[in-house]
């Protein structure tokens, strides 16, 4: 066989052999090539690298089984003085009943003093009052801004009792959107664009759904600690 076949044997080999199949990646690989935590879906990257480098942050679990139902249980006789309100005053939280706490037990201030450390930076001025608001089952919170006048440019919430999701659109830009899965004993941080540049809502339950995936919506008590404004905020 001269040389002129082997090289074209060779050749015809190459042709005919087929395409390597692609890679399959394993769910944790998966995770590592996403361009935002598992908690987070954005309209694109750059958006949350914008509100991620503002301070949009997620922590699942937070604190622990144990300090969730601490938490509850001094909560509960005061939220039960409130009956479950249809509608609030502005029209933006349907379902609900809401209250301000500010004293607390030892171990319930130490859970809420973690809770600042992780959302505002030593030296800001913060709400002495912590919100609490209760939302039904059926409950839900409407697209809505924050107003100044009643906190600053920060705020860190607890989720207790219920996984939920908050969404999130710019009021400029409405394609772009960001979804925060809210997960039971998690810890959320809104603070920079996200706080002003941006409406956000608590799904209802038949609306609840991250990353196409039905997200089931209990009662739900979210615990939020704020800062309070600066005067180029309120003014």
């Amino acid at each position: 066989m001269s040389h002129g076949q082997i090289a074209g044997r060779r050749l015809l080999g190459l042709v005919g052999r087929a395409a390597p199949a692609p890679r399959a990646f394993s769910a944790a690989e998966e995770v590592q090539l996403r361009p935002w935590p598992a908690e987070v879906r954005a309209s694109s990257e750059a958006l949350w690298r914008k509100l991620q480098a503002g301070g949009v942050s997620v922590t699942p679990d937070f604190i622990s089984e144990e300090e969730e139902a601490l938490l509850a249980r001094e909560l509960e006789p005061q939220l039960r003085r409130h009956r479950y309100q249809d509608e609030h005053w502005d029209g933006a939280i349907h379902k609900y009943r809401e209250t301000e706490k500010s004293y607390w037990s030892k171990e319930c201030n130490e859970i809420l003093q973690r809770v600042r450390n992780a959302a505002f930076p030593p030296g800001v001025p913060q709400l002495a009052q912590v919100h609490v608001l209760d939302l039904d089952k059926s409950g839900y919170i409407k697209p809505h801004v924050d107003s100044v006048k009643f906190c600053g440019c920060s705020i860190a919430g607890l989720s207790l009792l219920s996984t939920s999701v908050m969404h999130l659109v710019s009021e400029q830009n409405p394609q772009d959107w960001l979804d925060l899965l809210l997960e039971r004993r998690s810890l959320y941080i809104l603070r920079g664009p996200a706080r002003y540049e941006f409406t956000h809502e608590i799904l209802k339950d038949e609306e609840s759904f991250f990353d196409g995936r039905k997200v089931a919506r209990e009662r739900r008590i979210s615990v939020i600690c704020r800062n309070l404004p600066l005067p180029e905020e309120s003014s």
